[in-house]
């Protein structure tokens, strides 16, 4: 089998086959498991859903609304995985520009959904722009990162160079990230203004952020937590709650009473207490899962979402390429990160935020926004192993 791949490695230079057998097809596997299970999920939430609202909405609602979503992300993973570098950067320049345009957009004339105006409607589409644009983000941080070693050596923190007002130095990439992560917090929306900045933390780690200006990283994240709680009653009340007894009728306390009776096995047709649960179609999708179907289940996606972890950090190992290096670890941080504040908000084990779980959770723009992280990514790996 070695010896056919290496000549079909020789004799087809098609791009199919350059596809095949450069892409990481384990990780592309975890990836679409995760697909899978989240529409399992639609289905399982739809149902509960369908009984709290007497049937106003059927079991299969949530499939319909995210059918154009699953052809679609699918269809851009698939074919941004085929991607250059020069296309990666290309499609990662142009999300970031549209998005923050779209948030701009949410400033002056927003969409509000259910209360929050972090949305836009485009061609009768409710969109987020700062979900869409994370993989951008993390692509266009990692090309940053490798042009200013590229320009002022491996110090690019404290080198008196990389600070001075010209197109490739850290203040235009400071003012541009701060008026997103501002627009972002004032919408309100404090969860994904922490995801952008730890995100940005753990990328400059890895490019070797010294000790000290860690510790003022977390200064300033703590400020921000405190200007939040004062800022936002809504940030208020969830934190004060959070240190409070749980309420059995709150939603994060409807999300644990929905674990605790799944069991090992679910309660199938007999689980109840995701009918009660608003948001158990994309925040609290963890406790409807492990109520429907039980504690193995449950545990089964926790390891599938360790495994890919394990294999972007793998892949971020044998990378060659520095900006690949970035751009790994910067979709490692996004998805885990993601995924940690949802379980750990399902779980009480942080205040409630409002972030779905990554492929698993309903909610087209986060779909399509890890569906175009994972396809760049993907290219990437592809491209970094014929080096």
């Amino acid at each position: 089998m070695a010896v056919i791949q290496s000549v079909a490695r020789r004799t087809d230079d098609s791009k199919l086959t350059d596809w095949y057998f450069g892409t990481d097809r384990w990780l592309l596997l975890y990836v679409g498991i995760m697909i899978f299970i989240g529409m399992i999920a639609a289905i399982s939430t739809g149902s509960a859903n369908s009984i709290r609202v007497n049937g106003a909405l059927p079991w299969y609602h949530f499939v319909v609304k995210m059918l154009p979503f699953y052809v679609f992300g699918l269809g851009t993973l698939f074919i941004t995985s085929m991607f250059n570098k020069k296309g990666v950067l290309y499609i990662s320049w142009l999300n970031v520009i549209v998005c923050m345009l779209l948030l701009f957009v949410t400033l002056v004339h927003p969409h509000v959904l259910n209360g929050s105006t972090r949305w836009v409607m485009l061609g009768g589409v409710n969109l987020m722009p700062s979900d869409i644009m994370k993989p951008g983000f993390v692509i266009i941080t990692a090309w940053f990162l490798t042009r200013m070693k590229a320009k002022y050596g491996s110090d690019i923190f404290l080198n008196k160079d990389a600070w001075k007002l010209n197109w490739l130095s850290w203040w235009p990439y400071i003012f541009v990230f701060c008026v997103a992560l501002g627009i972002i917090f004032l919408h309100p929306d404090f969860g994904t203004s922490v995801l952008y900045f730890a995100v940005l933390g753990i990328m400059l780690i890895v490019a070797g952020l010294p000790k000290r200006i860690i510790g003022g990283m977390f200064g300033i994240g703590a400020l921000g937590v405190v200007v939040a709680f004062f800022l936002h009653p809504h940030v208020h009340e969830r934190i004060v709650d959070f240190f409070g007894v749980l309420d059995p009728t709150s939603q994060v306390g409807l999300a644990v009473n929905a674990i605790r009776q799944g069991g090992l096995f679910g309660m199938g047709d007999e689980a109840f207490a995701a009918e009660h649960l608003a948001m158990a179609e994309n925040d609290f999708v963890f406790a409807a899962l492990v109520e429907d179907f039980g504690a193995i289940m449950g545990c089964a996606l926790l390891v599938l979402i360790l495994l890919v972890i394990r294999r972007l950090k793998n892949a971020a190992a044998q990378a060659h390429d520095k900006f690949v290096v970035y751009a790994i670890t910067g979709a490692m941080a996004l998805f885990s990160v993601q995924a940690c504040m949802n379980l750990a908000t399902t779980l009480h084990m942080m205040p409630a935020k409002g972030m779905t779980l990554p492929f698993i959770s309903f909610g087209g723009s986060s779909f399509l926004g890890f569906c175009l992280l994972f396809g760049l990514i993907l290219a990437l790996i592809r491209q970094d192993k014929w080096q």
